[in-house]
C-alpha cells in the first residue's frame, strides 16, 4: 500500500511540474522558476497576421493581474516567452518589429533608451526559425535578462527599459490585441 501511494505522489508531482498549455501549435509551461521566484502563466495568445500564426506569447507573473497598467509598475521579478511558430518570423522582421514596438511604447521619444534598445536588438543577431524560444525575463534589481532556446544572451538593465520594453504587448497600442488581451487572461 505505501509503494502504491508513493507512486501516486510521484506520478502527481510530475504532472504537476510538466503541466502545460497549447496555443495554435506552441506549448507553454503553467510555471517557471527564475532563480528564486515561481512564476505562474498569466495568460497567452497568438501574434496572427492575415490569417496566419506567427508567435504565441505568454506572460508570467508571480500573482495573476489583469491590469496592464498595474503589470508594467510592477517592481517584480516577471517574463514574456515567445514561442515562434512560423516561418515568417525572420531575425530581420524581428528587429524591425523590436523597433516599431519602442517607438510606440516612448511615443517616439526613444532617445534616452536608446543605447540599451540597439543592446537588446542585438541580441537577435542570429537567424530566427521556426520553434524558436525566446524569454525576456526581469529581474528585480538587475535589470531584463534575455534568453533564446534556454541560452542567455545578455542583460539590459533599468526598471525603465523593463516598462518600455513590455508595454510593446501590454501598452495602448501593442504589437496585437489578441496577444495583449490573451496574456492577460481576457481571452
Amino acid at each position: 500500500m505505501r509503494k502504491i501511494t508513493l507512486l501516486i505522489v510521484a506520478l502527481v508531482s510530475l504532472s504537476s511540474a510538466t503541466a502545460q498549455i497549447r496555443i495554435g501549435k506552441a506549448i507553454l509551461p503553467y510555471e517557471e522558476t527564475r532563480g528564486d521566484v515561481t512564476l505562474k502563466l498569466n495568460g497567452a495568445g497568438m501574434r496572427e497576421m492575415l490569417w496566419i500564426d506567427l508567435y504565441a506569447g505568454g506572460l508570467y507573473l508571480q500573482n495573476k493581474n489583469k491590469d496592464p497598467k498595474a503589470i508594467l509598475d510592477l517592481d517584480e521579478t516577471m517574463s514574456i516567452k515567445l514561442n515562434i511558430v512560423s516561418g515568417f518570423v525572420t531575425q530581420s522582421k524581428m528587429i524591425k518589429a523590436v523597433q516599431d514596438g519602442f517607438e510606440k511604447a516612448t511615443f517616439g521619444n526613444t532617445k534616452p533608451l536608446e543605447e540599451r534598445i540597439n543592446k537588446f536588438i542585438n541580441f537577435f543577431n542570429e537567424p530566427i526559425v521556426k520553434n524558436d524560444i525566446f524569454d525576456i525575463v526581469y529581474v528585480k534589481d538587475v535589470g531584463v535578462k534575455a534568453y533564446k532556446n534556454g541560452k542567455e544572451l545578455g542583460l539590459v538593465e533599468g526598471r525603465d527599459f523593463k516598462y518600455a520594453l513590455f508595454k510593446i504587448w501590454l501598452g495602448d497600442e501593442p504589437a496585437s490585441q489578441g496577444i495583449k488581451d490573451g496574456m492577460l487572461g481576457l481571452q
